[in-house]
């Protein structure tokens, strides 16, 4: 906390101690520090942005050899997950491993998988080498000498843990009252030889004559994710790689360094952009597909609106381009909205020139005369259309503040698609609408 009040860009910061917020489980060694950034518009520089931010604390906390500390962004959408990037669930489903064993599999799983240059860092919080005390009872000497064993558990629960007795009321409030060893007498394991427990002849006897203990390692915490034990990689793809390559690096490694019955899953939003990357191949065919239907009935042939259509790809061509030369974006859902906006913007100067040319050709005109006359009357509308909404656009593009990567990535998918459908699709379509027309003239007359 003291190297956060020294960081550029931190506003707020509140602590809790015994708290792992990633597992959600509680444990004396671990604690979570909430950081709540300044105003973006008190963050200036570059330093001061998040990537900046956590970059500075991950060099600073390095210096902190007592602890492991991990700077985790929080998730892009609040619900799904408790960290930003990948959430990786690796199984033990049919394996017979002991806990031992469970730990080696992951820890070669972690090694191998930040060998990829698709993965920034692939981190878990699951160990198996948690220093523990092992209580060991002598049930055959508490048998002879009359001691019951739910008082010997008893006895060793209230005095480390604690006991519910009952609650009374005392002016005009309620207290509970809590049976429990006093803080000196229940700090050390060793404390233990300072309690009795009574036998069935009512007498005190020392309790280190029936126990032992004894230092061990074992896991603190053991996570379950669909009823088989796990334990959960979080992390973020490196720089240059999109989110879908990181998953994919993911699933190559655990199908190469997985022993037989281990296997994975993914959640969060890792299993929502899964669930979601073939439904986006979908949406965009059917879009396609609605668009095709409609410019049937429009020029009343099955044949003319595959020159329309054809300006798409272009268009597709122009935003593939457009993300791959601006490194800081990649193809997330933002650029695949962008790509559904551009079927239509794109098919809209196709179809200038081809309804103008068809219904010459449909009137009697030869057909390069009637095409090269479209081109001519059209021209002026689809350069003034298609300039008007390429700078439109151009807000997103050079969009600053919270929010801004999503906005220029639909800006800069939509500009790039734009400026090829317009400047190279006004020289396809013509040659496109000859050559269908000739087909379909040709299949006409045949």
């Amino acid at each position: 906390m003291d190297i956060l009040k020294e960081i550029k860009g931190v506003g707020h910061f509140a602590a809790i101690a015994g708290l792992n917020v990633v597992t959600f489980s509680t444990k004396s060694n671990s604690g979570t520090v909430f950081c709540q950034l300044k105003p973006w518009d008190e963050r200036k520089t570059q330093s001061e942005q998040l990537a900046g931010i956590i970059s500075e604390m991950n060099r600073r906390f390095a210096s902190i050899k007592q602890a492991r500390v991990i700077v985790i962004a929080p998730p892009a959408i609040p619900g799904l997950g408790n960290t930003g990037g990948f959430s990786f669930i690796l199984q033990q489903r049919e394996s017979t491993d002991d806990i031992k064993g469970f730990e080696k599999v992951v820890r070669n799983f972690m090694v191998e998988a930040n060998k990829r240059p698709e993965l920034g860092s692939a981190f878990t919080f699951f160990t198996a080498s948690t220093p523990r005390y092992t209580i060991t009872v002598d049930r055959e000497k508490c048998k002879k000498m009359g001691v019951p064993l739910s008082g010997l558990f008893n006895t060793l629960q209230t005095y480390l843990g604690s006991f519910y007795i009952n609650d009374f009321t005392l002016y005009g409030r309620n207290f509970r009252v809590m049976a429990q060893a006093d803080t000196a007498y229940r700090e050390d394991i060793s404390d233990i030889e300072r309690y009795y427990v009574r036998n069935s002849e009512g007498n005190m006897l020392p309790l280190k004559t029936f126990i032992s203990y004894k230092v061990t390692e074992s896991a603190p915490v053991i996570n379950h994710y669909n009823l088989y034990r796990s334990t959960e990689f979080n992390g973020d793809a490196a720089k240059g790689y999109s989110s879908g390559q990181a998953i994919t690096a993911l699933i190559e490694t655990a199908d190469k360094v997985l022993p037989e019955g281990y296997s994975y899953e993914f959640s969060g939003l890792s299993k929502e952009e899964i669930d979601a990357g073939s439904k986006s191949i979908v949406i965009f065919f059917i879009s396609i597909l609605f668009v095709f239907l409609f410019l049937t009935a429009l020029y009343e042939s099955w044949s003319v609106p595959f020159s329309v259509l054809l300006a798409v790809p272009l268009g597709a061509f122009g935003a593939i381009l457009a993300l791959t030369f601006v490194p800081k974006l990649s193809d997330n859902v933002y650029a695949q909205i962008g790509l559904v906006t551009l079927i239509g913007l794109a098919a809209k100067n196709s179809i200038l020139i081809v309804e103008f040319a068809k219904t010459r050709v449909d009137g009697g005109m030869p057909l390069l005369d009637a095409t090269f006359e479209a081109i001519k009357l059209r021209l002026r509308p689809i350069l003034m259309t298609s300039m008007a909404f390429i700078l439109g656009v151009s807000p997103l593009i050079f969009a600053t503040g919270a929010g801004a990567v999503a906005r220029q990535t639909i800006g800069w998918t939509v500009f790039g698609g734009m400026i090829a459908a317009t400047f190279i699709g006004i020289f396809m379509v013509p040659v496109l609408f000859c050559c269908y027309y000739k087909i379909c003239v040709w299949e006409r007359e045949t």
